[in-house]
């Protein structure tokens, strides 16, 4: 559609320099909407603020709170953003994450890393964020319905506050083999026979993200596709480092068979320690050398690749003491753990493999993608705005967030002028060709 009417109009950008009046050609027609090249040119969003003030606004609020994101802001540029427009901002931020992940639009190097080392680790966790009741999952929403407090204040013993959402974290990674003994791993947890400290391999193109949004099975897939974007000739040793819970278990066995991948799935060592370690109080005090010992002679022979026997002569132990059914219960607990997961318990055969055996990457993801941000005091969040925080956080920690926002700037660009124009390309060209 030719456009021959030409008149000048006036927008008004906020930037990080401060409010700034724009006067641009526009061109319409009879019943069309008006055309402004120097806007496509420009990458002008169609509200008034600027894709410098968009980016600063969503690295501050996945820093802190939105409170603090806008006094960041304000102190930076000047600019003073209302609370509602920074958190939709936000919102708008993070809307090209799975296209950036999907696209393969990550950096070469970190691809070179990536499939330099033998190893590629996969591992997931799950971990709860207070919501709007609103926006929890049904079956929660209808307890938190159902529940009335006993105490105005807190709450009281047994009580659930039915206020969480679980989202579920993600990491792949790659690392060099890294060969120990049993002896080496079960002195690291025993302070009364420390060992000497051994150089470990680096975690390298390590990519952790957090969905609260998809269920676990469609974080999963993203696992299996990050990996396989890696791996696409199945040429690397995959190790998936687990918790023990079951239908994660079933799930990532369900995707190995799918994309018919060989996956040593490894039961978490730190999971292990800590079931040893509430046994342990059946028998001694929780503080004692005793307590200790027992636990590290344990560990060791788990280490071994002795689970079943450990399971055994823990709960031998309890009934030869006649200890009581109900004081027995982290004994069975303990067992009953060990001998469900001896599928995934060879740890002489891990370490002789050079195999990561712990989940200390996905631990750290959870702690800082989600305890570190969205645990601050008081808050409640839509699914909206938590989805989005996490995706933010998650490109800063993978190191992905610049080449993510070049990606998001083109697909704002694509959204926004690209349809209306016969040969977008050259006002592409023409953008992209500006001094940055």
């Amino acid at each position: 559609m030719e456009r021959t009417y030409k008149k000048l109009r006036e927008k008004s950008i906020t930037s990080i320099f401060g409010k700034v009046e724009m006067e641009r050609m526009g061109y319409g027609s009879p019943g069309e909407e008006s055309l402004f090249p120097k806007d496509a040119v420009l990458n002008l969003s169609e509200d008034s603020y600027s894709h410098g003030v968009r980016k600063l606004v969503a690295l501050e609020a996945s820093r802190g709170s939105f409170e603090d994101a806008i006094e960041s802001v304000e102190r930076a540029t000047g600019v003073k953003v209302p609370k509602r427009q920074a958190q939709q901002l936000t919102e708008k931020a993070a809307m090209d994450f799975d296209g950036f992940y999907n696209d393969g639009s990550t950096s070469e190097q970190a691809k070179a890393a990536a499939n330099a080392l033998p190893i590629l680790a996969l591992s997931m966790d799950g971990k709860g964020i207070v919501m709007r009741r609103e926006d929890l999952k049904e079956a929660t929403r209808e307890k938190a319905e159902q529940t009335s407090p006993k105490l105005k204040k807190r709450l009281s013993k047994g009580e659930k506050r039915n206020a969480k959402r679980m989202a579920t974290v993600a990491s792949v990674y790659s690392i060099d083999t890294f060969v120990r003994t049993p002896e080496q791993i079960a002195g690291e947890f025993s302070p009364a026979k420390p060992v000497e400290p051994v150089r470990r391999p680096k975690p390298a193109a390590k990519r952790v993200w957090a969905s609260i949004e998809k269920e676990p099975e469609d974080v999963i897939k993203e696992i299996f596709k990050e990996a396989l974007r890696r791996d696409p000739q199945l040429k690397r040793k995959w190790v998936c480092l687990v918790d023990g819970n079951r239908k994660q278990l079933i799930k990532l066995k369900s995707a190995a068979k799918r994309h018919k991948v060989a996956v040593t799935l490894v039961l978490d060592i730190i999971h292990v320690i800590e079931y040893l370690w509430k046994a342990s109080r059946v028998f001694h005090e929780e503080t004692s050398t005793e307590a200790e010992k027992w636990v590290s002679h344990r560990l060791l022979e788990i280490l071994r690749g002795r689970a079943s026997h450990i399971a055994a002569g823990m709960r031998r132990s309890a009934t030869l003491q006649g200890v009581k059914k109900t004081d027995r219960k982290p004994v069975d607990i303990c067992a009953g753990y060990l001998l469900r997961n001896k599928a995934y318990l060879h740890y002489d055969r891990y370490l002789k493999q050079g195999f990561p055996i712990a989940t200390g990457v996905i631990e750290g993801a959870c702690r800082h993608l989600i305890k570190d941000r969205m645990d601050v005091t008081g808050a409640r969040w839509t699914l909206q705005g938590a989805e989005a925080v996490l995706k933010l956080r998650s490109l800063k920690s993978s190191g992905d967030f610049n080449a993510y926002w070049e990606y998001h700037e083109a697909q704002e660009f694509a959204r926004n002028h690209g349809p209306r124009y016969a040969k977008p390309s050259i006002l592409n060209k023409l953008r992209l060709n500006l001094p940055q």
